[in-house]
């Protein structure tokens, strides 16, 4: 089994792998060749994401500083908008549903480090998938961590850390993050 099977298996995998670190490469370039495109050329910038990203709906704007990891576990669904500075790290597969809009400076992560430092000073890791739902807003500043599944139509507010899953319909704030009511 190769480092990116394990990694796409959810297994512990060697991230100083050379296939894997090739990829990470690659991506590092799109996305700067991206970030570097002219404001208004749109045509350029949706080949650029179309190389980037492993599938994209229609109206899609990522604004400039955008970051990924490898790009092709990244899945971005219709009217979908991410302000300045998003970093997306897609060791695992992240799914984003319709009318999906994200504020500027915010992160989607999906690596897990193991606990036990003999394996983690291997340069051992593994990743677990992030879903988020579709009619959903998500502040500035926010971290959503491994694992979570955000539901649909959700509000999260602003400097929030996302550890644990939101239920559609819900509001949430805080750090950690807290269901405050549901909508």
């Amino acid at each position: 089994m190769t480092e990116k099977e394990k990694q796409q298996a959810g297994e512990l995998y060697d991230v100083r792998d050379r296939e894997l670190a090739d990829k990470r490469n690659n991506i590092k370039k799109l996305c700067t060749e991206y970030n570097l495109a002219p404001y208004n050329d749109f045509q350029k910038k949706e080949r650029l994401l179309d190389r980037i990203v492993a599938l994209k709906g229609e109206n899609i704007v990522v604004e400039p500083g955008f970051v990924c990891e490898y790009g092709y576990n990244i899945i971005i669904g219709d009217n979908f908008y991410a302000g300045h500075n998003f970093m997306v790290l897609d060791s695992a597969e992240i799914v984003f549903g319709d009318n999906v809009f994200i504020g500027s400076n915010c992160s989607i992560y999906t690596d897990v480090r193991p606990m036990d430092a003999e394996t983690r000073n291997k340069g051992l890791k593994m990743a677990k998938p992030v879903k988020i739902g579709s009619n959903v807003s998500i502040g500035d500043n926010v971290a959503v961590m491994p694992g979570v599944t955000i539901g649909d139509n959700v509000v999260i507010e602003s400097g929030s850390m996302i550890f644990e899953d939101i239920p559609s319909d819900s509001f949430a704030s805080g750090n950690p993050c807290k269901v405050i009511k549901k909508i």
